[in-house]
């Protein structure tokens, strides 16, 4: 995992982070992992803070699942208040959740008409796979080389970036991610259309039907991959021509983090079939929804009972109408889109200074910084990227990597992060670059 925590270093904690490590490991496993090399201990957190147990505050300039900030007091109350009065599920007639779908189907396309409900993005993925597959007939899935899309056994499937220890599904094909960084003139969205159509035609000659591409709107695990806006569109052309669905995965460009659009394929001007999001949904509740294009959505239901317990719960429901009254209260999409340019224009002044800086890029709060060997050759350097997420965060600046080598810095705070706490990441960074480089 990249950024994660080598477990042989434990002799090296202080006592009592070493004694909860070890806790950890007895009670939940190995397969749990920690961020940096001295893992941190949260205790409570606030907007774009998280304090430590000695009280320390930390920019959090990483997690997109407190989108509206961390315990943000609207979002807190609408918990509390319905948790009072009514929580439940989703087979007894309630205007809270027709309510919210209607709110929530606004912010998309007009043709993205129906929405259905579970916990998590993982399960909004497995649902989203469920019915491509079965309104296509087919079953092979596309996606990139170091794409994440969730843990259920079928997300996992096409989510190579969890490593080698989770096999790929037998009916999906990778292929390259769309880096314009790399490109070599080429256009991106050229490369991705006809990368897409050849593994289609692969599929085809081995007797698998196609079912679906799938794709984080912003391919924020194969690197941050934004640009240019409009890519997409040669790619959606080519599945709809192959008789598959374009499914959008939203969980982390989406609910506005762009800045301009709500939702990451928006940037794109494409329509997905159907589209997954989770997360930032409740700011961090557990409710995700997968919408869709009516036609699909009837024959599946038509031909398929289907029913999450938990999901759209009347608790759940209440944190996300609060998201979405933040959002546009306090025009936190408009926050992104200004402080995201703010922010890519002193990474730009940065990339000036050092030569370790191969690129930067982004859309709103939603940027990658990626560090080489050297300008000339473009090698990606990992170790490089690793040592200043775990320099910054002993600086009290929490962040993490992305992409396949893991030399991307993944710059994706909660949506309140304004250009005062911009001024603090851009400072700490050049700090560690001038001390480490």
């Amino acid at each position: 995992m990249i950024n994660g925590f080598d477990a042989s270093k434990l002799a090296a904690l202080p006592e009592r982070e070493r004694r909860m490590v070890e806790r950890r490991q007895a009670l939940l496993g190995p397969s749990y992992r920690l961020f940096y090399d001295n893992p941190l201990h949260v205790v409570r957190a606030e907007g774009v803070w998280l304090y430590d147990a000695d009280g320390k505050a930390h920019l959090d300039v990483y997690n997109n699942v407190p989108s509206v900030g961390h315990c943000h007091p609207r979002v807190v109350e609408a918990i509390a208040r319905q948790a009072a009065i009514l929580n439940t599920h989703t087979r007894y007639l309630d205007d809270t959740i027709l309510g919210y779908s209607e709110r929530l189907l606004a912010t998309f396309p007009d043709e993205i008409d129906r929405v259905m409900y579970t916990c998590t993005g993982s399960e909004a993925v497995d649902l989203a796979l469920r019915i491509a597959r079965h309104y296509t007939g087919g079953t092979g899935i596309i996606i990139t080389e170091n794409a994440y899309h969730g843990v259920t056994a079928a997300a996992v499937e096409i989510s190579p970036s969890l490593g080698t220890g989770v096999p790929l599904g037998p009916h999906v094909i990778t292929v390259p991610a769309p880096d314009a960084y790399r490109a070599e003139g080429r256009d991106v969205g050229d490369a991705l259309a006809e990368d897409v159509s050849k593994a289609i035609a692969f599929m085809r000659r081995h007797g698998i039907r196609p079912a679906a591409f799938i794709a984080d709107s912003i391919f924020s695990t194969d690197g941050i991959l934004p640009d240019p806006a409009s890519f997409l569109q040669k790619t959606l052309a080519v599945v709809h021509e192959a008789e598959a669905l374009y499914i959008a995965d939203e969980v982390q460009p989406g609910f506005g983090r762009t800045g301009k659009h709500m939702w990451g394929f928006m940037r794109h001007g494409i329509v997905p079939d159907i589209a997954v999001m989770g997360k930032p949904m409740g700011n961090g509740m557990p409710i995700a929804a997968t919408v869709m294009k009516a036609e699909i959505q009837e024959r599946f239901g038509k031909d398929v009972r289907y029913f999450n317990t938990f999901g759209a719960n009347h608790v759940s429901i209440a944190a996300a109408s609060a998201v979405l009254d933040v959002i546009r209260d306090e025009k936190l999409m408009e926050n992104a889109a200004t402080t995201g340019e703010d922010m890519l224009a002193g990474m730009r002044t940065l990339q000036t200074k050092f030569a370790c800086i191969g690129d930067v890029r982004g859309a709103g709060l939603f940027l990658g910084l990626e560090f080489v060997k050297d300008r000339e050759s473009r090698t990606p350097d990992g170790a490089l990227a690793l040592a200043v997420v775990n320099e910054l965060r002993a600086r009290r600046v929490l962040i993490s990597a992305a992409g396949i080598h893991g030399n991307v810095l993944k710059i994706r705070p909660p949506l309140p992060f304004s250009r005062k706490h911009a001024d603090i990441f851009l400072e700490t960074l050049e700090s560690v670059l001038t001390d480490i480089v």
